[in-house]
């Protein structure tokens, strides 16, 4: 795979990519206060990675010629991603203490918040329909 398949014409790329931004920005900072580090590394973890898997899946739907191999990946990214952050904060929880379990579903419900938040305000506009 090439660089150039990374690069983008979208001016809002960045901004469609704030909520992991932010939770890999945040790292350093949230540790250093003394937030449980296998809670937040995790949930940040899982977080990027379940959102770069999804981007992945939602570009070949929207390439898809067949309605219903686009559906399903659809459906698939939507509900794999909330099951694989519903596991990461499980196993973290079981892994390590409550407190580990505690920071990693805060931290993927923060993450969600923005990510929802983005996708409300920066959806494409449909064009009034002139009269």
């Amino acid at each position: 795979m090439s660089t150039s398949s990374f690069v983008t014409s979208d001016p809002l790329a960045a901004a469609r990519w704030l909520d992991v931004i932010l939770v890999v920005a945040m790292t350093p900072i949230v540790l250093l206060l003394g937030v449980p580090a296998l809670g937040y590394c995790a949930a940040a973890a899982g977080w990027a990675a379940t959102r770069i898997g999804g981007a992945v899946l939602e570009r070949r739907a929207q390439e898809s010629d067949n309605p219903k191999t686009a559906a399903g990946l659809m459906l698939f990214t939507g509900l794999g991603r909330a099951w694989a952050m519903g596991l990461i904060i499980v196993a973290v929880g079981v892994a390590g203490s409550r407190e580990d379990g505690l920071t990693a579903a805060v931290t993927a419900f923060v993450a969600f918040s923005v990510y929802l938040g983005l996708r409300v305000a920066l959806r494409p506009r449909r064009n009034p329909i002139s009269s």
